[in-house]
């Protein structure tokens, strides 16, 4: 049995994990603490699923932060990744990025950023709830003049929203602990453009507001965070209370949304609440490893989910979205196949299927084919990227060839249409920029298109092509 199958097998069974466990209540007699033991019922399943947002991106904001130098840094990505980018799950080979990792708890940060020489830009600002906001961006207008934008959460220190001079824009994050990513189109195919933007890039910076006012920063508190995982299961199994008392304690949660009340619901009776210091002594005991499985079960049905061809229609339109415009489905589907995406109104992510139904597997050549009617409704741009099925990472190559694009090279017919080969060895006749490279051995692989600024109403209709076998 193949990995994919195992994949559509959890992902067609329903199950509902609970488990008995344990917690102790201390009471104070005469001087003398008395541990009780308490039954509480504890669904696991919702437990994990609940809180699949948090984990996924607790994993990869503090993996940032610490690969990066810490927090309070923006940190420019000069040249489009490559297989050794292990952070985070799918990433893509479209667009340059610059990763400002911000500490907001004691002072606001000013954003100051530059015109850019491209024609798309986006800002997207994300804490540890993984709800997603775009407060910048081509499609909205900026990036055509210099900008400053201040940052801030409603318990950061010494700012309660007052207008400040030379700021064009406040935005009030909802995590103490929030990445601020910028995705700029580089034009990599124009050397002259590409080098224009990458000066660009260059300019941008991050202050705090004190600084910006011409005082000295602020002391910031060290702060001990809780161990991340290789993968969001090792979280899962080894650490999942700690973590999410952390979370709990730097996030904005409004009691009129349905989610954050159903999160604190499930997390009190096991003593994790926020405000409080993690006590592994005082909080409800759970199975890890039973958790790690419900985790990987649930990756598993997610992964399987989104080969589905009604996906699009449930679920694609719906990822990446700011607090009460998502579901917990939605926000379970993009934490598992891959953090910190954009909106439908910046980019779709269609994911392509086989004409014979089964998933693609590096033992075999596909042909992915289009005609000029057959593209996406696209803006920008449009781009088809390959990786493999268990990690979500870029196939490695000799080429660094990951993606089929205008930023990663292509080729289009006469017509105005293309073929994308995958394929162990260029096949005759193809151009180079058409052919994404593979090792001949038994591992799923998947293709991802992404459709910048896509003509939504358009994309409803759209039928992404599927990927043909080629040899047996």
């Amino acid at each position: 049995m193949n990995f994919f199958t195992r994949l559509l097998i959890a992902g067609t069974t329903a199950m509902l994990a609970m488990a008995t466990v344990s917690c102790k209540v201390e009471q104070d007699d005469a001087n003398m603490q008395v541990s009780e033991k308490v039954d509480v019922d504890v669904d696991l399943d919702n437990l994990v699923r609940r809180s699949y947002q948090y984990v996924a991106m607790y994993n990869v904001n503090n993996k940032f932060a610490m690969k990066h130098g810490g927090w309070n840094i923006c940190d420019a990505d000069t040249e489009l990744k490559d297989h050794t980018m292990r952070e985070i799950a799918r990433p893509n080979n479209d667009t340059l990025y610059i990763s400002c990792l911000l500490d907001l708890r004691k002072d606001p940060i000013i954003l100051k950023m530059p015109d850019f020489d491209s024609k798309y830009v986006s800002l997207m600002i994300t804490g540890y709830d993984h709800y997603v906001n775009v407060p910048m961006g081509t499609r909205l207008g900026d990036f055509d003049r210099p900008e400053n934008l201040l940052i801030h959460t409603a318990r950061t220190e010494g700012y309660n929203g007052e207008p400040v001079e030379g700021v064009d824009d406040v935005f009030e994050a909802t995590g103490d602990f929030v990445s601020a990513v910028l995705r700029i189109m580089p034009h990599a195919k124009d050397p002259e453009r590409f080098q224009r933007i990458v000066a660009q890039m260059e300019t941008v910076k991050i202050s705090t507001l004190s600084e910006y006012q011409g005082g000295e920063p602020k002391p910031i508190d060290d702060i001990e965070f809780p161990a991340v995982g290789e993968r969001d299961a090792d979280i899962f199994e080894n650490n999942l209370l700690e973590v999410m008392q952390f979370v709990f304690n730097h996030t904005t949660f409004d009691p009129q949304d349905p989610l954050d009340r159903e999160v604190l619901a499930v997390y009190e009776p096991l003593g994790i609440v926020p405000g409080q210091v993690f006590d592994p002594e005082q909080v409800t005991q759970i199975d890890g490893a039973k958790v790690r499985k419900i985790s990987e079960r649930i990756f598993a049905e997610e992964m399987a989910r989104s080969t589905d061809p009604d996906f699009k229609e449930t679920g694609t339109f719906g990822l990446f979205l700011p607090k009460g415009e998502i579901t917990l489905e939605a926000l379970v589907n993009q934490s598992v196949m891959g953090p910190i995406g954009l909106p439908a109104v910046e980019a779709i992510y269609p994911a392509i299927t086989t004409t014979d139904g089964e998933v693609m597997n590096a033992q075999y050549d596909y042909v992915l084919r289009m005609t000029a009617e057959e593209l996406p409704p696209f803006g920008p741009f449009w781009s088809a990227t390959l990786y493999d099925m268990e990690n979500g990472f870029f196939i490695p190559n000799d080429r660094k060839k990951y993606s089929v694009g205008e930023n990663g090279g292509m080729q289009l017919n006469e017509d105005g249409g293309i073929e994308i080969y995958v394929a162990a060895e260029q096949p005759e006749g193809v151009a180079e920029e058409n052919w994404l490279p593979i090792e001949r051995k038994d591992e799923n692989i998947g293709i991802v298109m992404r459709v910048y600024e896509a003509d939504l109403e358009k994309m409803k209709t759209w039928e992404a092509p599927k990927a043909e076998k080629l040899s047996e």
